[in-house]
């Protein structure tokens, strides 16, 4: 429980930092792989580090920002301090804070924090998965009303264009929010059904994979086999019920 309530303090803090800059013309700056950074992203993933070295200064941290930092102990924290960047600078309140611990590489805590509402999405290994503190579950939507979205990497781009055009024909509808974590913590509180996750990196999904799988989800290979954290940075995660129509969806498209 101490984990838990670290991971949701965390992204409370590094919600707190982001939200301060939120719509007040923040400069950004082009990383290497042409995405974007922000003062916010910065400062947040300081106060997140900050927050967690005060209950577990021996931990290890991936972050987004900062890099690989090795610890004394078997726990590493996954943290993406804004996973929304583009939509943040751009006024689109579609972004969030991710949070995740990892013990010997599985996720064992996480929480997902979106400033614009006060809204925190929350889970713990083998304890459920939490919306505002209330219990929740993916949904019981089938194909014929599901809605799904996508997470592609900055290879992948042609792929998901070419999935993208041929999702009604295996589901109802489909949306591209430019927020994994968000993406993943919608799904398991039952507001999509599905989610294709093409070349993340993992702090966009670790909380996220997490969160799903503990409201009920279900997580596998693009081919439908079974996938564990650490197994590949590209899956598809689902309410279960449609996850054999994701799996054809993406078997149509080659390469």
């Amino acid at each position: 429980m101490q984990l838990l309530n670290t991971a949701i303090r965390a992204a409370q803090k590094g919600g707190e930092v982001v939200a301060r800059y939120y719509e007040t013309g923040v400069a950004r700056e082009v990383k290497d792989d042409k995405s974007f950074v922000t003062r916010a992203d910065k400062e947040a993933e300081e106060a997140i580090i900050t927050e967690i070295k005060s209950q577990f200064p021996d931990h290890g941290f991936l972050g987004e920002e900062s890099g690989k930092t090795m610890g004394a102990s078997e726990y590493t924290w996954v943290i993406d301090p804004l996973d929304g960047t583009s939509n943040f600078v751009n006024g689109i309140p579609i972004f969030g804070v991710s949070v995740a611990v990892l013990q010997q590489g599985s996720p064992v805590a996480a929480a997902v924090y979106q400033p614009v509402g006060n809204t925190l999405y929350s889970a713990e290994k083998g304890k459920g998965t939490y919306w505002n503190g209330k219990p929740v579950r993916v949904s019981n939507g089938d194909a014929q009303h599901a809605m799904i979205s996508f997470g592609p990497g900055k290879k992948e781009k042609e792929r998901l264009n070419r999935i993208f055009s041929r999702v009604e024909s295996y589901v109802k509808t489909k949306r591209y929010l430019g927020s994994a974590a968000l993406e993943l913590a919608f799904l398991a509180r039952g507001g999509t059904e599905g989610f294709i996750c093409l070349g993340l990196n993992s702090w966009d999904y670790a909380a996220g994979v997490l969160i799903v799988e503990e409201a009920g989800g279900l997580i596998t290979h693009l081919d439908g086999t079974p996938w564990k954290f650490g197994d590949g940075d590209s899956f598809i995660a689902s309410n279960g019920k449609i996850h054999d129509k994701l799996v054809s969806l993406v078997a149509s498209v080659k390469g």
